[in-house]
């Protein structure tokens, strides 16, 4: 039986894999330590994720540990000897990473190169797949040439309208803390790859999101706008009149893009990840579009202060991963993503 090996496992990407992985037979080794719950308290806990998996795979085994424990995940990559790394576990808000950057930084640069390390000290040839961020491209996209629509901004440059592409620069431009862990995190991954001829990928996501995520304020924004909308709670626009646009990718279209790599894995990869130009949609659309399927009207208030580092607009080009891996494209359309969510937070909100 193959084996593969999650971190974050309790989390949206993580919980989706191990689940994906675990359909299709393999043994699933989930390393999660509720590191959520610290970073943003009781909200953010996701302990009810992991007894899921317990309950639901029958080859799961959750492993209590840090990635930040280095001697901890070189042994523990030694005695499992996974035949797939999925590294998905990271203090994943721009927002709360200025407040514990040492944490922040400890935990996505550092904890992912001590993953590479205890990787490569095993095998050079096992996939290791790491879920990057659009946030490594800081606000550069935000130079782009817009046009103003009534409820969304849109690229008005031509070149860009199959969206960002993996070309677009990541330096010479506002990050925030966590976007410069997570550019760390990519490069290293990227290296390891290319200098140690290793079959890696950084998945550079849009908003990942989907029925298992627990949506918090500072990061997770569809899951939270959604469970607003569920329980009456008032929503904060940050800046941009509420028209700011993000692509949407469903948790089970990357696990699928997952298994697809590691069927056929390259060496230091770089995919943009996201629903792409058909899954867009701004806060201001995403207000009607939960409305209209809940019934609720949506409570806000504005505030002029944009968040540090956010974008304007932004939505993936997919072109090179589906040139890369024909077999993989976007199954769940931003309608089904709202409607399962929606169904999700009404069974877990009492």
């Amino acid at each position: 039986m193959q084996k593969i090996l999650v971190t974050g496992s309790s989390g949206l990407i993580g919980s989706e894999v191990c689940i994906h992985f675990g359909n299709l037979g393999w043994e699933v080794h989930g390393l999660d330590n509720n590191q959520r719950a610290v970073f943003f308290g009781e909200q953010g806990d996701t302990r009810w994720n992991q007894k899921r998996l317990e309950s639901n795979i029958p080859n799961f085994v959750h492993h209590e540990i840090d990635i930040r424990d280095r001697e901890g995940i070189i042994k523990l990559i030694g005695s499992i000897k996974p035949d797939a790394i999925v590294h998905t576990a990271a203090q994943p808000s721009h927002d709360k990473a200025a407040a514990i950057p040492f944490e922040d930084f400890d935990t996505n640069a550092v904890g992912t190169f001590n993953l590479l390390e205890a990787t490569r000290q095993y095998s050079t040839m096992v996939p290791f797949v790491h879920m990057s961020t659009n946030k490594v491209y800081g606000d550069a996209p935000n130079e782009i040439e817009m046009v103003e629509l009534e409820k969304r901004y849109d690229y008005a440059d031509k070149h860009y309208t199959h969206g960002i592409s993996e070309s677009f620069r990541i330096d010479q431009t506002k990050h925030s803390l966590f976007g410069a862990s997570k550019v760390s995190a990519d490069i290293s991954v990227q290296e390891y790859g290319r200098y140690f001829n290793m079959p890696t990928a950084c998945l550079r996501g849009g908003c990942l999101t989907g029925p298992s995520h627990s949506g918090v304020e500072l990061h997770g924004f569809l899951s939270y706008l959604i469970k607003c909308n569920l329980i009456g709670r008032e929503y904060t626009i940050f800046g941009y009149k509420g028209k700011q646009v993000r692509d949407n990718i469903h948790s089970y279209d990357v696990a699928r893009f997952i298994e697809e790599f590691i069927k056929a894995p390259r060496i230091g990869e770089v995919y943009n990840i996201g629903g792409g130009k058909d899954n867009t949609c701004s806060i201001l659309e995403a207000f009607d579009m939960i409305s209209e399927i809940s019934g609720i009207e949506m409570h806000y208030q504005y505030s002029d202060q944009n968040r540090i580092g956010d974008h304007i607009c932004y939505y993936s080009d997919l072109r090179k991963i589906k040139d890369h891996y024909p077999n993989w494209t976007i199954t769940k359309s931003i309608k089904d993503i709202f409607q399962e969510t929606y169904d999700a937070w009404k069974t877990r909100v009492k």
